[in-house]
């Protein structure tokens, strides 16, 4: 009889655990009658591109869904018209629960978290998170854009800069604009140093190579589709509420919190002067906490940032939740990781009345706090990510400024 060492025997059992997991998630979508809507409007980009349509006059499926990423997604997508529907979807939901497994491995490296089987145990859990329901619900894209963003940031070349650095980072931002944001913390950071007498350096060349590969991905697209680059970058990006009604409940950027307050669907421009300050801040800390070595918490402050300026972030987009817990889990923030679990396992935003009508356009207090939960958790995070910042240094020598914790 082969005794195994404990370390191979909890693989093992970790891997069984999280598939028993998958298997039941997959059951409970398929009782649900999940419609996977946004594949099928990405099966409708792919198709317009191949059949030379017009992509932005585009309506997809019975509820008429548009067009809102930038032309390079559409490049992509093309490739989902290869499979018929019903394969599609299966192909979909498997790269989903993958790109899971990928996110929490990408997610504990980012912590200092080595052990293999805690990535198994911790998708086991996670999938069953509204934002992870919900992506693989829709049959969205959110997951393989944090795991590209994440790949990009945990790689840690030996001189600070590698060959592939800004490459996630760029793709990412071609295909969907709310990860641009990273590039512009990149940028940030590297600037601050060299204001402080550091070595920017490292810094810069990642917001460079995240640069040319964004500018790469988007000239391709516009050499490919001209009139759909013309328009969507000299119009489409401009519009606010190509995506949806700001107020939806659904939606849990600031806009829409903002949209439930005030009990309008645009908010103008308090809602402008209030990203910019949101955005301010955010990135303050993002770049402090980098420059002092805190590179999670500049990662995940950088993250929801992003989620909160983005004129929509519907709840499927904060699977950044996910790297979010367990940077405070691993951190010693006990009370704070479970109260940020449960915020995003309670599937909060739909207790509240939403859909035909725009009844979120008349929420009562209470209603207005709850349908805000997935904001609110975000700015609580930057408050604390603010707070658990070191002292910094009264006199820094360049060079000094590190980007490991």
């Amino acid at each position: 009889m082969i005794v195994l060492p404990g370390a191979h025997r909890r693989t093992p059992v970790a891997v069984g655990a999280c598939l028993v997991s998958f298997a039941a998630f997959c059951l409970a979508q398929r009782a649900a009658h999940v419609s996977m809507i946004d594949v099928m409007v990405y099966r409708a980009e792919g198709a317009t591109v191949r059949a030379g349509g017009d992509l932005y006059a585009l309506r997809a499926t019975a509820a008429g869904l548009p067009t809102t990423y930038p032309p390079f997604a559409a490049l992509l997508f093309t490739v989902l018209t290869l499979p018929d529907a019903v394969t599609l979807r299966l192909l979909a939901t498997a790269g989903n629960l993958a790109l899971l497994v990928v996110l929490v491995r990408l997610s504990l490296k980012l912590v200092g978290h080595a052990r293999v089987e805690t990535a198994w145990w911790v998708a086991a859990g996670a999938v069953w998170c509204e934002p992870v329901w919900a992506t693989l619900r829709y049959g969205q894209i959110n997951l393989l854009l944090a795991a590209l963003v994440l790949w990009d940031l945990c790689r840690r070349p030996a001189d600070g800069y590698g060959r592939w650095a800004g490459a996630g980072l760029g793709l990412a931002a071609a295909v969907k604009l709310t990860p641009a944001l990273f590039p512009v913390f990149l940028l940030a950071t590297g600037v601050t140093a060299r204001l402080r007498g550091g070595d920017g350096r490292p810094w810069l060349r990642h917001a460079q190579g995240a640069a040319t590969a964004f500018a790469g991905a988007t000239l391709l697209a516009a050499a490919v589709l001209p009139y759909d680059s013309w328009r969507f970058w000299t119009d489409m990006v401009f519009r606010p509420d190509r995506a949806g009604h700001a107020e939806e409940t659904a939606n849990q950027a600031l806009r829409g919190v903002m949209a439930r307050l005030l009990h309008t669907p645009d908010p103008g421009a308090l809602w402008v002067l209030s990203v910019a300050v949101v955005a301010a801040l955010g990135l303050s800390v993002a770049v402090a906490a980098e420059l002092r070595g805190r590179r999670p918490w500049a990662v995940c402050a950088c993250a929801v940032t992003a989620l909160l300026i983005s004129p929509v972030s519907w709840t499927h987009h904060w699977v950044w939740c996910v790297p979010l817990v367990l940077l405070l889990w691993t951190h010693g923030h006990r009370a704070a990781a479970l109260a940020t679990a449960l915020v995003f396992c309670s599937y909060t935003p739909w207790w509240v009345p939403h859909g035909p009508g725009r009844p979120e356009l008349h929420e009562s207090g209470g209603q207005l706090a709850v349908s805000a939960l997935y904001g609110g958790a975000a700015a609580l995070f930057l408050v604390l990510a603010w707070t658990s910042l070191p002292r910094p240094r009264l006199r820094s020598e360049p060079g000094q400024a590190v980007t490991k914790e």
